[in-house]
């Protein structure tokens, strides 16, 4: 069976986009010859891949294997393609994600993309808010520690962070070895949020208990909750890539070594729309190449 690439980059624009006019635009062609295209490819295939609905497509089992299987390779194509040495970046890139992530980590990350040309607006947010964005079109990519489950957003994942019980040498000097919950209680607790989602996560996980306590300091910036570790103010969880410094330089020591520490895998998003552009893959490929050393 022969297919041409024309038919499998229309068949995945509209897996992408959730619509065949969605996949149309995406393409800069006629919604005709996109129809055209994706019941050629059924055609090839001997089965539909796609089930219509009165507003948009939604795939079927084999659309989604199909799309699984082809995917990569057509990225990777367009990658080739479009990539010329030298040549200026067009566009502007939006780009969202996690403060602490966007700072630490993220914006390094795309130092030397800047340096050549490129052009690049921030912001930070909460997930919800960036998939909001993104979906809506103030958002190129965007950097998310939930999977996104909305349609016409094309997702992948960037880094799995681990997270780590630290407290300063003040404190960690008067609990025992391996630390418990029953010797936390009082210590002060320091947390991201008022409901404490990381702190709770990781008495579940690793002490196997709930954790009933209130935090006794809430700040909505994981920086700053590192920097009131630092200073003494009570014991948190941070990810790992925020405290290495600190542990290393013994301003924080980790209060327990779990053999199977707590982790999130964070995620990185794109608009189907521009998930093409040179200047979006440049930064893709910039963050999936950096994040192994995060």
């Amino acid at each position: 069976m022969k297919v041409s690439l024309d038919l499998l980059r229309s068949f995945l624009a509209v897996h992408r986009s959730g619509s065949v006019t969605g996949a149309a635009e995406l393409l800069g062609v006629a919604q005709p010859t996109v129809t055209a295209q994706l019941r050629a490819l059924e055609e090839a295939v001997g089965r539909p891949l796609f089930d219509r609905l009165p507003r948009g497509v939604t795939p079927t089992a084999a659309g989604d294997e199909l799309a699984r299987r082809v995917a990569e390779p057509l990225d990777r194509l367009a990658a080739v393609l479009t990539d010329e040495p030298g040549a200026a970046y067009a566009r502007t890139v939006f780009l969202g994600g996690p403060a602490e992530l966007l700072a630490e980590r993220v914006l390094p990350a795309l130092g030397g993309l800047v340096a050549e040309g490129l052009e690049l607006r921030v912001a930070a947010g909460l997930p919800e808010r960036l998939l909001d964005d993104l979906v809506a079109g103030r958002l190129d990519l965007a950097v998310t520690s939930v999977r996104p489950r909305r349609r016409g957003v094309v997702v992948e994942p960037l880094y799995d962070e681990e997270f780590v019980l630290v407290a300063a040498p003040a404190w960690a000097d008067r609990l025992p070895d391996p630390v418990t919950p029953a010797a936390l209680r009082d210590v002060p607790l320091v947390a991201y949020g008022e409901e404490a989602p990381i702190l709770r996560r990781y008495w579940r996980t690793v002490f196997d208990t709930r954790l009933t306590r209130t935090p006794s300091l809430v700040v909505a910036d994981l920086r700053a909750v590192r920097a009131a570790v630092v200073a003494g103010a009570g014991a948190s969880v941070l990810p790992a890539y925020l405290c290495r410094g600190e542990l290393a330089s013994g301003a924080v020591r980790a209060l327990l070594t779990p053999a199977v520490p707590p982790l999130n895998t964070l995620f990185l998003a794109a608009r189907p729309a521009v998930a093409g552009r040179r200047e979006v893959q440049a930064v893709r490929r910039a963050l999936l190449a950096a994040a192994p050393g995060w």
